[in-house]
């Protein structure tokens, strides 16, 4: 059996540990927030709606990559526990504006602590320049995936 045969290959171990790194984190980081009783997808709806106030629904659903009833489900949820209020726009009354609440704006600096905790995890030992090179590693791998 000649090596071009075998399996995996170098290459397809690579892929696996850069499928591995993100499932890994993910699962470390819902272990973390869900003491403060919030998904993922809770707390990256809260993310993109503290940096940008207002933002609507269907905009939610396309950044964050989700079906929209995903992100209104997610939503039903986090306006339950009053972390966010939906309006309906002034311009178009089709349109579901989300905004954080006091609440969810007292969250933050929690949620903060975990995901630079869950950061600290995932890069302990790693010197800065390491964690530089591997950042700029990454940039060029996402860079030549969007060019295909």
């Amino acid at each position: 059996m000649s090596t071009d045969d075998t399996f995996p290959t170098p290459l397809d171990e690579l892929a696996f540990l850069l499928e591995e790194v993100p499932r890994s984190l993910r699962r470390k980081f819902d272990d973390r927030i869900q003491v403060h009783g919030l998904s993922r997808t809770q707390w990256r709806i809260l993310a993109y709606v503290l940096r940008d106030p207002g933002m609507s629904q269907t905009e939610l659903a396309r950044c964050l990559e989700l079906e929209r009833m995903t992100i209104g489900l997610a939503l039903d949820k986090m306006e339950a526990n009053a972390l966010v209020q939906r309006e309906r726009s002034s311009r178009d009354r089709r349109v579901q504006l989300v905004r954080a609440t006091a609440k969810a704006r007292a969250l933050l600096p929690k949620l903060r602590l975990e995901a630079d905790a869950t950061y600290a995890e995932l890069l302990r030992d790693m010197s800065e320049d390491r964690i530089a090179e591997l950042r700029s590693i990454l940039e060029m791998l996402a860079a030549n995936l969007r060019r295909v």
